[in-house]
């Protein structure tokens, strides 16, 4: 029987520093979506681009929206993802892992949102960690301020339930420390601080890593009224 999708929002409204606003129907979250998935009459859908950041591991039964008109993009940020493969103690450490590993796969995903012709779907498998880091680093750069992007993030407590029933969390023995399964504002307040405490700030950190001005300016015509 067909769902609502988990965790999909539209990020559209939150406010920049200096006063514009996110457009509606550019970027939408997700957790894992369904081919049979019901999506608001509201919402931009289908997308235009759908962004997977799952690893290769979880992408081995091929993408749940390929029957879609939508150019999929698999930007794999912690590619050996997998049931027994994950060292990390928290959820803390494990989105310093992203950053430091996969930071140039960050910088296509801000690439990808900002040369789309349509909306664009970002997900993972909860939508949360990887989901998480990604739209909260594109927030960042289009001027979004940092408590308002940490309490977009903090939105997915809201989903938790609909999220763990989506990955059948309930039925089999957790494959991931529990705590991986938690909303963690620690967690993605450390990422911001990252980004912040970087020398120019996260316009600067998104360049280091291999990003450009140009890539910036383009994200911001097609993000803000």
């Amino acid at each position: 029987m067909p769902v609502d999708l988990p965790n999909l929002r539209d990020v559209a409204g939150l406010l920049t520093e200096d006063g514009r606003r996110v457009r509606p129907g550019v970027l939408l979250r997700s957790a894992l979506p369904a081919s049979d998935d019901v999506v608001p009459a509201d919402l931009a859908w289908p997308p235009s681009v759908v962004i997977d950041l799952r690893s290769p591991y979880e992408l081995r039964h091929g993408h749940p929206l390929e029957h879609l008109e939508a150019r999929l993009v698999n930007l794999p940020l912690l590619q050996a993802l997998r049931p027994g493969n994950q060292d990390s103690e928290s959820l803390a450490i494990l989105y310093r892992v992203v950053l430091e590993d996969a930071s140039h796969l960050l910088v296509d995903v801000v690439h990808e949102v900002a040369d789309a012709d349509g909306p664009v779907l970002v997900h993972c498998a909860a939508g949360k960690d990887r989901t998480g880091v990604s739209v909260a680093l594109v927030l960042r750069l289009v001027g979004v301020p940092h408590d308002d992007v940490l309490a977009d993030y903090l939105l997915t407590e809201h989903a938790r339930g609909d999220i763990d029933a989506r990955l059948h969390r309930d039925d089999v023995e957790p494959i991931y420390p529990k705590s991986f399964y938690l909303v963690s504002a620690e967690a993605l307040a450390g990422v911001l601080d990252i980004w912040d405490e970087h020398p120019g700030g996260v316009e600067d950190w998104f360049v280091d890593a291999g990003g450009d001005f140009a890539a910036l300016d383009r994200l911001r015509k097609r993000m803000l009224d």
